[in-house]
């Protein structure tokens, strides 16, 4: 059995990197667990991705953390992204809520839990890497310009997922002659005024995007493959096309042979798992983003002391995160033993079968979830002896899932209520 080394008299020293959700909640449960903690965000303020910023990058080398845009609103409601132990406020009357009050949600849990003080703002982690019984990571303090090694017995990757933009590699990109750009820079619709846009990707960011940039442009073609057609009659000038074949100078012919011409091109296709941190003997690849060898999609095999939150996805984010930490704090904390390595191995490479009998057979949704999400709930929760989401939560997300698809243009007009442990209303009245 792969044991957590022998307890000393001093406090095991944990390393968060980044003070977003997921990093939040890594700083609090440590906290908790009686473990020394230190968050590292390389950012002014926390919070993440939810942070609105106008930032454009500098040059091909430079990097923009946040995706937000302005009029975003939330795919999910307020009462499925609180953490379990800390709701959104009920003063709140929305349920589908703006990222700015997202982000005041995220500093009132911070300020709550107290987790000010153990949180190092301005101050980058460039290099991690395993030594014998501890990790050695080097801490880039913008305030000062100075760099050192500081050393931790635990490191939580809470990195974020929304800054290294997936763009897909289609023919004919270098001879069109419009503008290119990925969803991640995209801020106002106004820059798109009496242009055709063609926007790639129909997933929620490429919906409500489309839906933000018909308003001014002059069309909008949204290309997709979705299995089901997305509904956008009321929209008005937007049109459905099937994936583009190749580019053109002015445009570009799609699979089922028609062709258009327009003056933009966004790309909604998603984001690259990317942790640039990590030194190689960490013994973490990333192939197709598919992020491994990793226990249970957070538990690095290689170096068990180390756990990766947040990958999954189609989930409910905020409690799977808040989830994967306390499950993983069992082991780090000695309350559990780690399976041996080979077993580790095994059961991820079952999973990995059964994904492929599914017809799941691209490495990009290794990490996807969807309906995978509520197995995935109960096996945590059952061999780390941790609390299970709460089955209103997972009603509530059940209730609408998909909905940027068929009711893009009223579902942020329901409203919800949690009863209790198990019942939820909708717009006033109960739903079972």
């Amino acid at each position: 059995m792969i044991k957590n080394p022998n307890p000393v008299d001093r406090k095991r020293r944990v390393c968060v990197i980044g003070a977003g959700t997921a990093g939040l909640c890594a700083l609090k449960n440590s906290l908790e667990a009686g473990l020394e903690a230190v968050a590292y965000e390389r950012g002014r303020e926390i919070g993440g991705t939810w942070i609105f910023s106008e930032e454009m990058p500098k040059n091909d080398y430079d990097e923009v953390h946040s995706s937000m845009y302005e009029g975003l609103r939330t795919n999910l409601p307020k009462e499925v992204m609180g953490y379990p132990d800390y709701a959104y406020d009920n003063d709140i009357e929305d349920s589908f809520i703006t990222s700015h009050q997202v982000l005041n949600f995220l500093r009132s849990y911070a300020e709550h839990f107290k987790l000010g003080p153990h949180i190092k703002l301005q101050h980058e982690v460039i290099r991690v890497r395993p030594r014998l019984d501890d990790w050695e990571v080097y801490i880039w303090d913008h305030n000062t310009n100075t760099c050192d090694p500081v050393y931790y017995d635990f490191v939580y990757v809470c990195n974020g997922h929304y800054t290294e933009p997936d763009m897909p590699d289609v023919e004919g990109m270098d001879l069109y002659e419009g503008k290119l750009m990925h969803s991640h820079l995209y801020r106002t619709a106004d820059k798109f005024k009496d242009d055709k846009v063609l926007i790639i990707g129909a997933g929620p960011s490429g919906m409500d995007i489309t839906n933000h940039v018909r308003v001014e442009a002059k069309h909008v073609y949204l290309s997709h493959h979705l299995a089901t057609t997305p509904n956008t009659a009321f929209m008005g000038n937007v049109t459905q096309k099937t994936d583009v074949e190749r580019f053109t100078k002015n445009g570009a012919l799609f699979k089922d042979g028609s062709s258009e011409s327009f003056d933009h091109v966004m790309f909604c296709t998603g984001y690259k798992y990317t942790f640039p941190c990590l030194s190689t003997d960490v013994g973490i690849q990333v192939i197709d983003n598919f992020v491994q060898p990793l226990w249970k999609h957070c538990i690095n095999i290689n170096n068990p002391t180390m756990a990766f939150i947040g990958l999954p996805f189609n989930v409910i984010p905020t409690h799977i995160f808040d989830m994967q930490v306390r499950f993983t704090l069992k082991f780090f904390t000695g309350q559990r033993e780690l399976p041996p390595r080979e077993q580790m191995i095994a059961e991820l490479e079952k999973e990995i079968g059964q994904r492929w009998d599914c017809g799941v057979y691209n490495r990009k949704k290794a990490h996807q979830m969807g309906e995978r999400q509520f197995d995935y709930y109960n096996e945590l929760a059952r061999m780390a002896g941790i609390d299970n989401i709460k089955p209103v939560i997972l009603k509530l997300m059940k209730d609408c899932g998909k909905k940027y698809i068929f009711e893009l243009d009223t579902y942020r007009t329901n409203r919800y209520t949690i009863v209790d442990d198990e019942n939820f209303l909708k717009n006033g009245k109960i739903t079972n």
